[in-house]
């Protein structure tokens, strides 16, 4: 069959915490292919609590995956490629233009130097987040700090999705949204800030220019070009973070609301201008377009909680399994504290597990501890949309709702009853991030965009028959918590 014949696609790269994904999928956001495999990570032993990837490695991961998404989609003409990733994370970039290493989120070699940041409730203003090891201006801090050669050898540093379109085109550009997360871009005002790099001593050589998501950012490299037998007028468009491209793929307005649930879950609500929270509770991040912002609360690790306990309980069954079972009884046996966030929380939880009563009784099942792991999940997204309600009032009578962890619906149902709104899903919620690639890409090329279509609304039952267990909820969490 002949290129004039061929599907036109694009190749979106998404980069999570646990796995990477390369798919092809039409403007339509009909996904053709898509590939994934697990991140590897190393632990570093320089630090108590870092773990690294080794950049190379993940870019042959991709190339591979690449190759195989592309021979499953065949025939298609790449017309575009684009990439998301992981929040906070970043790879370190040598002077040779080398990849040097990779920090994931989840890195946290920063940490013993948290407490030496200064004016703390000035970063907070400026970036829109508390400073903490999470975010990578700690990440360079720890490198500077106790790995001196490695650091010697740093030239810039790119977010995880900037470092892979870096290695597509050879330009090393960093996008607004990524780089809300590194503690030294002032988010107001959409520019690298001189004076937040002063607070972590970092010079301001190290940060690489910025350009908007959705833009080209140039022609493949022929060498990869060769690589993936695509065409080389290829171009390569500008991401940005998983969570936005997630929101993205939602096309909500301004004021909506969105829960996406992947291996964290951020709750965050779309707005027009820069606000923060007086208690420092919330993050605010750019959105991908000109002059959206997003007002963010997070719930944590819900899902690699939920990924984690299905593979004790239900490890060779599917999720349509498991809600069948969970179909059969409105009630559980069993309440679980998991260690979510709460924003409202100063500490994070460090114990947690399930409560019920001895002796155990025959009527106790693995469904029971699913449908607990579910509420759990539910109450902490809940706590966290008030606290973001309590910044920002909330009037719209749906929220909208995203990723893979909400396949559940169950879970789908539990947020309705908590909220007392109605929860909305796309078709394409599944695939949320690789969505959001696709309009990145179609918005770059000038086309438009495909129509949302909504699958499903989930409407909220009686709230007073919920309170209850919410109750119980949070007497198991402060059970917990009281745990030393």
């Amino acid at each position: 069959m002949s290129r004039m014949t061929e599907k036109e696609a694009y190749l979106i790269i998404d980069i999570g915490t646990g796995n990477v994904r390369v798919a092809v999928a039409e403007s339509t956001g009909n996904i053709l292919g898509v590939e994934r495999a697990d991140m590897s990570y190393e632990r570093d032993e320089h630090y108590p609590e870092s773990i690294y990837f080794d950049p190379d490695q993940l870019w042959r991961q991709i190339i591979q995956l690449a190759k195989t998404a592309l021979t499953h989609s065949s025939p298609v003409t790449i017309r575009a490629i684009t990439a998301t990733s992981q929040r906070e994370g970043i790879v370190a970039i040598g002077k040779e233009g080398q990849s040097l290493i990779g920090m994931p989120n989840i890195d946290h070699r920063g940490r013993e130097w948290e407490d030496a940041i200064p004016d703390k409730n000035r970063i907070y203003q400026r970036t829109g987040r508390y400073p903490t090891s999470l975010f990578s201006a700690l990440k360079l801090v720890g490198i500077r700090q106790r790995r001196t050669d490695l650091w010697n050898e740093v030239a810039t540093f790119l977010s995880i999705s900037d470092w892979a379109q870096y290695q597509l085109s050879g330009l090393a550009r960093y996008e607004h949204s990524q780089a809300s997360e590194t503690l030294l871009y002032d988010v107001a005002s959409k520019e690298w800030s001189a004076e937040l790099c002063n607070f972590f001593e970092l010079d301001t050589a190290l940060l690489p220019p910025l350009q908007s998501a959705g833009t080209v950012l140039g022609p493949v490299l022929p060498a990869v070009a060769a690589e993936l037998n695509l065409r080389p007028d290829a171009l390569v468009v500008v991401g940005g973070a998983d969570t936005q491209l997630a929101v993205r793929s939602l096309q909500p307005s301004v004021d909506d609301v969105v829960i996406v649930s992947g291996t964290t879950t951020p709750i965050i609500k779309l707005v027009d201008h820069y606000i923060t929270d007086n208690q420092q509770r919330t993050w605010t991040n750019r959105h991908i377009d000109e002059k959206s912002f997003i007002l963010e609360a997070n719930a944590g690790v819900t899902g690699l909680n939920y990924q984690r306990l299905k593979e004790i309980f239900y490890p060779h069954e599917s999720y349509e399994i498991i809600e069948n079972e969970l179909a059969e009884s409105n009630e559980s046996n069993c309440v679980a504290a998991l260690g979510s966030l709460l924003a409202d929380e100063k500490t994070p939880l460090i114990r947690g597990g399930f409560i019920f009563n001895t002796p155990v009784s025959h009527q106790l099942t693995r469904g029971d501890f699913i449908h607990a792991i579910l509420w759990d999940i539910a109450c902490s997204i809940y706590e966290n949309y008030k606290s973001l309600c309590a910044v920002t009032t909330h009037d719209e009578p749906y929220i909208w709702a995203c990723g893979g962890g909400m396949q559940s619906r169950t879970l789908r149902q539990f947020i309705a009853n908590l909220t007392q709104k109605t929860v909305r899903i796309r078709e394409t919620y599944r695939q949320a991030s690789v969505v959001g690639g696709v309009l990145v890409c179609t918005d770059a090329l000038g086309m438009a965009g495909a129509e949302p279509v909504t699958l499903e609304e989930v409407i909220p039952e009686d709230a007073e028959r919920f309170q209850v267990r919410y109750q119980n909820w949070k007497k198991a969490r402060n059970a917990f918590k009281s745990m030393p």
